[in-house]
């Protein structure tokens, strides 16, 4: 995640989708404890606004899957 996602409002579900792919991050985990703790770190490390715009991401996309 980067910056201003300045015209988000106005893209599609799929150019949403496709752009999230290629910014994804992975983890493998041994067990649910160490997923939780890389997730944990995962989301500590970012902004505080990186982290309400993969929230406003998930309920932009959340409804439109209705659609």
């Amino acid at each position: 995640m980067s910056g201003s996602r300045t015209g988000t409002v106005d893209r599609g579900l799929a150019e949403r989708s496709a752009d999230r792919r290629r910014r994804a991050v992975g983890n493998r985990a041994r067990d649910f404890h160490e997923a939780e703790r890389w997730d944990l770190q995962f989301w500590a490390s970012r902004t505080p606004e990186e982290r309400i715009l993969a929230l406003e991401e998930l309920r932009r996309d959340a409804s439109d899957v209705g659609r």
